[in-house]
């Protein structure tokens, strides 16, 4: 059985689709959400999950406090969704080629830094982009800048505002991230 554990910040809308996912999965299950904000709603949908929720501050990030839950609960699998930190190098050494992460654009662009949320979509309607998307990527060092596993598109309309765009990037996202996760662990070959 793949360990799979979920890094999130926010709400919690991929984690969910996630955790629903694997929930009666026979080859993977989501053993851990992991959160550095305990007002989050993600921790309210563990709890409702019955997942088992670990909140850390950044700096027991930076301490390595997250890397040892993550190693004690034999996690083989980090996913990113919605985690707003740039993880520490030793954490993402730990997992080589076995984090992942979604993004709201389709990287490289509208990447990196302050990225993420409205902010893109933003971007991406500020520079008059006719179409945006998502991008499934492994985790490295930076932000943003792991290798592309998976993208999907959709159009920008006239007349969208960042709203409108976050649905349909919202759509993509819970339509795929699921997927593309599940096939990136069951070809890992471990648990």
């Amino acid at each position: 059985m793949i360990r799979m554990a979920i890094l999130a910040s926010g709400s919690g809308s991929n984690a969910q689709k996630l955790m629903e996912h694997f929930s009666s999965h026979p080859g993977a299950e989501v053993a851990l959400i992991a959160c550095d904000r305990p007002g989050a709603g993600v921790v309210q949908r563990a709890w409702d999950m019955g997942v088992p929720c670990f909140l850390f501050s950044g700096a027991e990030l930076r301490e390595g406090t997250l890397q040892r839950e993550l190693a004690g609960a034999g996690i083989d699998l980090v996913i990113l969704a919605g985690f707003l930190r740039l993880l520490p190098v030793d954490l993402v050494r730990a997992w080589p080629d076995r984090m992942l992460n979604i993004h709201p654009s389709l990287l490289p662009k509208y990447g990196g830094k302050g990225m993420y949320g409205n902010h893109v979509h933003e971007a991406v309607l500020a520079a008059g982009e006719k179409e945006s998307g998502i991008t499934i990527h492994l985790v490295n060092e930076r932000y943003d800048e792991g290798r592309v596993l998976f993208q999907a598109k959709c159009p920008v309309l006239p007349g969208d505002d960042a709203g409108a765009l976050a649905g349909r990037i919202h759509a993509l996202e819970h339509a795929y991230y699921p997927r593309i996760v599940e096939e990136f662990a069951l070809g890992l070959g471990v648990g």
